[in-house]
């Protein structure tokens, strides 16, 4: 099977790093034409450099998905300069923490602008133009806790579930007029921010047991890597899929369920560690 994407015109927001960054050059490697966005100036200047290597040609721009005004003019500068879009892959987000006992409505609110909200107007941009041509694919860059709901990190549960939503009403919506829209939902992929959470836990902790007690949940039992999710938003924007739409699908190693076993997992590991320095 050989996906061809050569001449594509895609956009990949939150490309400057990790999984964002593996899927633009993900797109290059194929002979696309790829332009890419991210919050900081050199960050994003810097991985647009590194696309043009392969890219059939490369634009660059540091946008605030927060901003509509400045999301409508980096897609019309995209579209008018390749006359049209064909893929937006809308993976700009992040994750964040708290519960009950921790969060404001209004920092929940502030996340929600960034993830649903950013989403939401990518799309808003860029359809005009899939209709025009009657062809698009939309692939919406979401997270395990939204389809399977923890108990911890609530800002993260609702608003990823929110997005994974928007993406199977938008696929229905969108059908008849031959744009796809999908969600991938990430479990452990490691993208570095695993490096930051076991610099959370307690002094003596290796990183071979801090990794052992992570991935108890994940029945691959291993990480996954950024082409690991690559590789599913190429086939996502490939003819291969030309019946796949609404669809909701989770890249996690078997991970389901387990997930909402970890906040309790951890804890109890942490709670471990602080015990077993005190005996010490």
């Amino acid at each position: 099977m050989h996906i061809d994407l050569r001449g594509k015109r895609v956009i990949v927001t939150g490309a400057s790093r990790g999984i964002g960054k593996a899927i633009a050059q993900a797109f290059a490697d194929e002979g696309a034409k790829v332009a890419i966005c991210a919050r900081t100036l050199e960050a994003v200047t810097s991985a647009g450099q590194e696309l043009q290597r392969t890219a059939q040609a490369v634009i660059a721009r540091a946008v605030d998905v927060t901003d509509t005004t400045g999301v409508k003019a980096f897609v019309t500068e995209v579209a008018e300069t390749w006359s049209g879009v064909d893929v937006l892959v809308n993976n700009a987000g992040q994750g964040k923490g708290g519960n009950l006992d921790t969060l404001t409505p209004e920092a929940i609110l502030e996340h929600a602008n960034i993830l649903q909200m950013g989403h939401y107007r990518f799309v808003q941009a860029v359809v005009p133009y899939m209709r025009a041509q009657h062809w698009g694919r939309i692939i919406e860059i979401n997270a395990l806790a939204g389809s399977v709901p923890t108990p911890d990190g609530i800002p993260s549960v609702i608003n990823r579930a929110s997005c994974i939503a928007l993406s199977r009403s938008l696929g229905m919506s969108l059908a008849r007029d031959n744009i796809l829209v999908n969600s991938l939902n990430m479990g452990w992929i490691d993208t570095g921010q695993w490096e930051r959470h076991y610099k959370e836990m307690p002094p003596g902790v290796s990183r071979e047991e801090f990794n052992e007690m992570v991935l108890k949940v994940v029945p691959l039992g291993r990480f996954g890597k950024p082409e690991d999710v690559a590789g599913m938003a190429l086939f996502l924007a490939s003819e291969y899929a030309a019946f796949i739409s609404a669809a909701s699908i989770d890249i996690s190693g078997g991970m389901g369920g387990q997930i909402a076993y970890f906040p309790t997992l951890k804890r109890d590991f942490v709670e471990t560690a602080r015990k077993r320095n005190e005996q010490a």
